[in-house]
């Protein structure tokens, strides 16, 4: 019942199921159109992140390291770190959700500047999570989509991770400096056991996002390990994703709509920019599963739809997660908030835009 619930209170499913109804009344969804491994990948995704956070991996590791800061600079330069690294491995939307409530916690402790840090948490998370495959359903869909091999995938991921790392460093000097008392460690622990596995389990879920083995492999998997956990995944994310590919099935249907989407995929640049844009105000997920299906430039449309997901609130759902954090933990003006976050969201928006036009002049 609670799976039930939890599924229909989720706001981003009641629009985008909304939204497909509509679809149905211009063109009936192919079944061809619905990509059944990204799907299976999703879940497979889902199920460890849960089990991850089950096992409090990123609450310890987050209370270990900020143990030893001294300083708000160094505490946020802790803060950001974990997120980006976190966001590879357990996305960037879990991660969001554990660390800025848990930095909020400590900057109310101590009394520390918290519009700032959060930001870069947030942009940390979108960093990391561009990253690998699996740290956005997204980058799951491209790979999937385009039969992107491991070696390729990281060649793109890897510039574009090294470039947005400076820059958020470089955003970490911007926080004033000042001396904090030592953080109090709290006793959290983890079982070896139960860990050790999950990670062969996501060795499984690696293989099955580059069709090394059927992803559904890494669902089984971790059902042996904690068969309750299947009561606590975002099934609510599932059936948007799946809504996603309903909708986009109809659309593509509609010559009208076929004949606009199709004269802004002319070249690799078009596609770059095109999903930059239609992310700020349809979400980057959407943006790529759309624009996907109607162009062959992989790599243009790996970047526009990661580099998308800075900008707007709803650039990508972590965006607006991050948000949401900060109105419920937040002591500060949510209003001042929300400027500072947008000004330097479009600040890495903008810088990012120009280095991956570059990325497609001289490298692509």
């Amino acid at each position: 019942m609670t799976v039930i619930k939890n599924i229909a209170k989720d706001r981003i499913l009641q629009i985008t199921v909304v939204i497909t109804i509509i679809s149905l009344f211009f063109a009936r969804p192919r079944i061809e159109d619905i990509n059944f491994h990204t799907l299976y990948s999703i879940l497979a995704m889902l199920t460890i992140i849960q089990i991850f956070s089950y096992l409090h991996v990123l609450d310890v590791l987050a209370y270990k390291l900020t143990a030893s800061a001294r300083s708000t600079r160094r505490l946020t330069a802790i803060f950001t770190i974990l997120s980006i690294v976190s966001a590879m491995f357990l996305t960037n939307d879990i991660t969001v959700l554990t660390l800025i409530p848990l930095y909020l916690t400590i900057a109310k402790r101590h009394n520390l500047p918290e519009i700032l840090p959060v930001t870069l948490i947030g942009m940390g998370a979108n960093i990391g999570a561009a990253f690998t495959p699996w740290g956005n359903p997204h980058n799951i869909f491209v790979v999937n989509r385009y039969n992107v091999s491991p070696l390729k995938f990281f060649s793109w991921s890897l510039p574009l991770l090294l470039v947005s790392l400076i820059i958020v460093l470089l955003f970490i000097f911007f926080v004033k400096d000042k001396p904090i008392p030592t953080v109090p460690l709290e006793d959290i622990r983890i079982s070896v056991r139960p860990m050790v596995l999950t990670i062969a389990v996501s060795i499984f879920f690696f293989f099955g996002v580059f069709n090394i083995v059927p992803a559904i492999v890494a669902v089984i998997l971790a059902l042996i390990i904690n068969p309750s956990i299947m009561l606590h995944v975002d099934y609510a994310l599932l059936l948007t994703f799946t809504c996603f590919f309903i909708f986009i099935s109809d659309i593509q249907q509609i010559p009208f709509i076929v004949t606009l989407i199709s004269k802004t995929m002319f070249s690799e640049h078009s596609v770059f920019l095109t999903s930059i844009i239609s992310s700020q105000f349809i979400s980057n997920v959407p943006s790529t599963i759309l624009i996907g299906k109607f162009t062959n430039y992989a790599e243009a449309l790996f970047l526009g739809s990661n580099i998308g997901g800075f900008g707007s609130l709803v650039g990508s759902m972590a965006n607006m997660l991050v948000f949401k954090s900060f109105v419920e933990n937040g002591t500060v003006s949510k209003r001042k908030f929300f400027w500072i976050f947008s000004v330097l969201e479009f600040g890495g928006l903008i810088i990012l835009t120009i280095l991956g036009w570059i990325v497609l002049d001289f490298v692509i």
